[in-house]
């Protein structure tokens, strides 16, 4: 699993910074064509040539040259590549810039607005002739060696943000945003049923969460009536043990798929819960 920007690679992306955040990479060349990437940050992936494929556990969407779509941080997604042409400009952005942004546009979210279900994992909009020129008109930071870059990114991102609303016919990336700067918190079931299996950390867990970490452990408790570490191991043990009787995969190969770093542990975790070894399951 690549987590993005943090693993993202000199010689793979073309970046910006506003400090130490990630504010735009442009990728001039194809990673694996089919990769699961984490998105640590809030981004938006604008398709410059070629297409896409994106699928999260309930979406799957192609997109194309012209399209932009919104990532909420904290979720994964596989992408795979469908034509060795495709290139992009992804912008990251951290909630206090979007906390930013809304409080200096309050007009634009009304109250009465964040309501109804949320929408989907991929957030897909289609932009027009105007916005391909405010695209062009991030390239020449890429070289600019102007003591303001910080300033002058910054009110990029506002522009850009403008230009989405707009895009956003309906309201779905309004009540994204708003959701974000009302610091509102996950469902601590919805998430951990999603995300029980990938190789997260505690502290990523509960940054998805919108919770500090001992807030995430406080609430886990008080939700699952056990830790965050013993639950995510019972629930992975059962997972093994549901794939190892309907499934043709290795133990291995299933060891890895739940989530366990060495076989070793996975076995002998595994014996403590069921009473025998998964090959004898």
């Amino acid at each position: 699993m690549l987590r993005v920007p943090s693993e993202i690679a000199a010689d793979q992306f073309e970046s910006l910074k506003i400090q130490e955040l990630t504010f735009v990479a442009y990728r001039s060349d194809v990673y694996p064509s089919k990769n699961e990437v984490f998105f640590e940050e809030n981004a938006v992936i604008y398709v410059l040539e070629g297409e896409k494929n994106f699928s999260s556990p309930d979406q799957q969407v192609i997109v194309k040259k012209g399209d932009a779509f919104f990532i909420r941080r904290g979720y994964y997604l596989m992408s795979e590549s469908i034509d060795a042409s495709y290139k992009s400009l992804v912008f990251f952005f951290d909630e206090k810039l979007i906390k930013d942004f809304v409080n200096q546009n309050l007009d634009l979210f009304p109250e009465n607005n964040h309501r109804g279900k949320e929408p989907g994992t991929l957030l897909v909009l289609k932009t027009d002739e105007k916005f391909g020129k405010f695209v062009e008109s991030i390239f020449p930071y890429f070289k600019s060696r102007t003591r303001y870059l910080n300033h002058f990114l910054k009110l990029k991102l506002q522009e850009l943000l403008l230009h989405l609303l707009e895009f956003d016919n309906s309201d779905h990336l309004k009540k994204l945003l708003q959701a974000i700067y009302q610091g509102e918190k996950a469902n601590l079931e919805y998430l951990m049923q999603n995300y029980y299996l990938k190789p997260l950390t505690l502290n990523e867990l509960a940054r998805i969460s919108g919770r500090s970490l001992s807030a995430f452990k406080r609430d886990f408790q008080e939700t699952f009536k056990s830790s965050p570490a013993a639950w995510i191991r019972e629930k992975r043990l059962d997972r093994a043990a549901f794939l190892l009787k309907n499934s043709q995969d290795s133990v291995n190969e299933i060891c890895e798929e739940v989530g366990f770093d060495n076989v070793s542990h996975f076995i002998k975790s595994f014996k403590e819960k069921f009473g025998i070894t998964p090959a004898k399951y």
